[in-house]
């Protein structure tokens, strides 16, 4: 992770991740915390009665297994029923989300890992430390039915590779 230096002589010299709260951020600020890697766009099974998510390696229909992105990011909402909007208040109730989103972290006091975007200048890097679902979505859900998801139920989105835990 990106380690939180409090030696900065002027406060703007501190990124906007670690000096304001989520509740504090701009949009775009907000926007660009998400780190690409579509993880939160995989299908999920919750468990009733617990706060147990399964999450499968099948994509949403509007998930770009290849570019980790959406294909109508803008219209998400009205096209797919349980598409959620993240935001601040949100992210108290929301149990789904990966351990290594940039959301999460932040929420939880934590600073974001070395391949985020915002921390390695280079978007590339959330997908060279394996952190995306590049190349890892197995199906879309317009081909699997909710019936047949427990098929497809995977264990990787909520552990992090290796390589991505210490920077290289």
């Amino acid at each position: 992770m990106a380690t939180n230096d409090s030696r900065h002589s002027d406060p703007s010299d501190v990124p906007f991740w670690q000096r304001k709260s989520l509740e504090e951020m701009t949009d775009s600020e907000w926007e660009s915390l998400c780190d690409g890697c579509g993880r939160c766009c995989l299908n999920k099974l919750e468990e009733e009665g617990t706060d147990r998510t399964f999450y499968t390696d099948v994509g949403c229909r509007l998930l770009d297994g290849q570019t980790c992105g959406c294909r109508d990011y803008a219209h998400r909402l009205e096209r797919v029923d349980d598409c959620v909007r993240l935001t601040p208040e949100g992210l108290k109730t929301i149990t789904w989300l990966p351990p290594s989103c940039a959301y999460v972290l932040l929420a939880e006091g934590k600073d974001l890992y070395w391949w985020h975007p915002l921390v390695s200048g280079d978007p590339e890097t959330v997908h060279s430390a394996g952190v995306s679902i590049r190349g890892r979505v197995r199906a879309s859900e317009a081909q699997v039915s909710d019936d047949m998801l427990e098929d497809y139920i995977v264990s990787w989105p909520l552990k992090l590779p290796k390589r991505a835990r210490q920077a290289p």
